[in-house]
């Protein structure tokens, strides 16, 4: 097997994303524009999206890292619009599109439209992620988004799998396609439940940051094939299973926490970076396969239901926005204002993604009887076609939009308000705690080394404090920056000094290492960088 196609695959995309941290575009339209590019360059190997690669491989981690860092309790205190879009929206769109798709292209069967409906209609986990943590949209929408794209996969595959048995020749009833549904569903939330408790116990179990780790990188794939194995929806297991885990993360200890952040932040921007590149280069294979549809028509279809893909979500949000608070006082009460520039921004927000394309990637070659599948070929092509005009026109207008609309933002002050009290009432405690401890004879300490414990938690309390008030007119810091900033200077002077002294051979490699991490360890508590993407 030739390894080297996937490590230029891995290689180039890290790197065209990490050019995109740098630029005023998102890494998810740099990414999908370079393998459009790149599909055409000489000697460039031909790579097709595999389905049994793409859905049981790529998906769960994605998902899992989206759905850890969301918040449960956000998720829930906005469940009614979530569940609005990641199902309503996704059936209504299974639905309108097929209709839409049958209207436009006569000839291709209604199964098959509504197919192509199931395969277009969610909206994608990872772009919308990207452009909503990118633009700092409002904290509600920002959820709203995520929910939807979460849990809208799981509508969608059990849509596209009731569609295509009745397109292939295997379907029977409405009462099955509603059955499993229902199976998928349910069975996929209750596969969650029955296996979040237990694996978090195991994390907390464990005594190793190295296993905690691996066994963080296998419970995605666990959860997605428990579910899948039963027929439930895998996505919404790893979901479930990934709320609970983030929700407690809180259980698990500091050094498995930290390992854990940098491991799976690694693994999000390899695979998000190669699932995007991989959009991009799928336009040869597309296109290969129009057979008997002409470029120029198949692009004037591609058009049409790109125009219904943006028509439709718009028909579907407005009044889903608007309705349910006109017809019910407790939702009015329970839920805060809002305007129409919020439904905007969330119906032009509907990007499509590699799920879309991997579904689609998935459709069989032939119907039940041997006969060649209705039109795959066209689908292929519309899917991605959509795919790529939602990424790039959506993607790349919908940050001046928001700033056409004036859309408030985070509030930064406020929330770093927040993070200062909420620091200062942790302080008070572990200061009484502090003080019990010293109290006992057990505890006995120097008076140094006791003060140098009050006051690290001096200026832990101090420094978010600081962020609010005045900074250095020279710099432009804060005390706590300086801090940190004089603090690492500090560091790296001893750095150098050990290293020196290993290369006279005053010491070897084992304690330079051993000295290395010592340092490390303090400026990761001196410095404490924030966290940022």
């Amino acid at each position: 097997m030739d390894v080297l196609p996937l490590i230029a695959l891995v290689a180039g995309s890290a790197a065209i994303a990490g050019v995109a941290r740098r630029t005023p575009v998102a890494a998810p339209l740099l990414l999908v524009a370079a393998g459009l590019v790149a599909a055409y360059i000489p000697g460039v190997p031909a790579y097709t999206l595999d389905p049994h690669i793409v859905l049981p491989l790529l998906l769960p981690p994605l998902l899992y890292t989206a759905a850890v860092d969301s918040s449960y309790l956000d998720l829930r205190a906005n469940l009614r619009p979530v569940a609005m879009l990641s199902v309503g929206y996704v059936l209504f769109a299974t639905l309108a599109v097929g209709w839409l798709v049958h209207l436009m292209v006569p000839d291709l069967p209604t199964t098959t439209a509504l197919v192509l409906g199931a395969v277009v209609a969610p909206p994608d986990a990872v772009a919308a992620t990207a452009i909503a943590r990118r633009l700092g949209l409002p904290s509600r929408i920002t959820t709203i988004l995520q929910g939807e794209s979460l849990l809208n996969d799981a509508t969608a595959i059990t849509a596209f799998k009731v569609a295509l048995a009745a397109a292939v020749g295997t379907g029977s009833s409405w009462g099955e396609g509603i059955g499993e549904f229902a199976l998928a569903s349910v069975g996929g939330v209750g596969i969650g439940l029955v296996l979040m408790v237990p694996l978090h116990w195991l994390r907390t179990h464990l005594t190793e940051a190295l296993l905690q780790n691996t066994l963080s990188l296998l419970i995605p794939f666990v959860a997605y094939a428990a579910a899948e194995q039963v027929g439930a929806s895998g996505v919404l297991a790893v979901v479930v299973v990934a709320l609970y885990l983030g929700h407690r993360s809180w259980q698990v200890d500091f050094a498995t926490r930290l390992q854990e952040a940098a491991v799976w932040k690694m693994v999000a921007f390899v695979l998000e970076s190669a699932v995007f590149a991989l959009i991009g280069l799928q336009l040869p294979v597309v296109l290969r396969g129009l057979g008997e549809y002409g470029v120029g028509q198949a692009l004037l279809y591609a058009v049409g239901i790109f125009v219904a893909v943006v028509v439709v979500r718009f028909v579907w949000v407005y009044p889903g926005t608007f309705l349910p608070r006109l017809l019910s006082a407790r939702i009015r009460a329970r839920e805060p204002d809002t305007n129409w520039t919020a439904p905007l921004i969330v119906g032009w927000a509907g990007m499509r993604g590699v799920v879309s394309m991997a579904i689609a990637f998935s459709i069989p070659l032939t119907l039940s009887d041997g006969k060649p599948f209705p039109g795959r070929n066209l689908v292929l092509f519309l899917t991605f076609a959509t795919v790529i005009g939602t990424l790039v026109v959506q993607g790349l207008t919908l940050p001046p939009l928001i700033r056409l609309l004036k859309v408030p933002g985070r509030d930064r002050q406020a929330e770093t308000l927040a993070e200062a009290q909420a620091q200062s009432e942790a302080s008070t405690a572990a200061e009484r705690r502090l003080d019990e401890l010293l109290a006992d004879d057990r505890n006995a300490l120097p008076r140094p080394l006791a003060d140098r414990l009050r006051t690290v938690l001096e200026r832990r309390r101090n420094s978010v404090w600081e962020r609010l008030g005045a900074v250095n007119e020279v710099t432009g810091e804060s005390a706590d920056e300086t801090y940190r900033r004089l603090s690492r200077e500090m560091i790296e002077a001893e750095r150098t000094v050990f290293v020196e002294l290993r290369d006279r051979r005053r010491i070897d490699d084992e304690m330079l290492r051993t000295l290395l991490r010592r340092l490390d360890l303090e400026e990761a508590a001196a410095y404490r960088e924030s966290e940022s993407d």
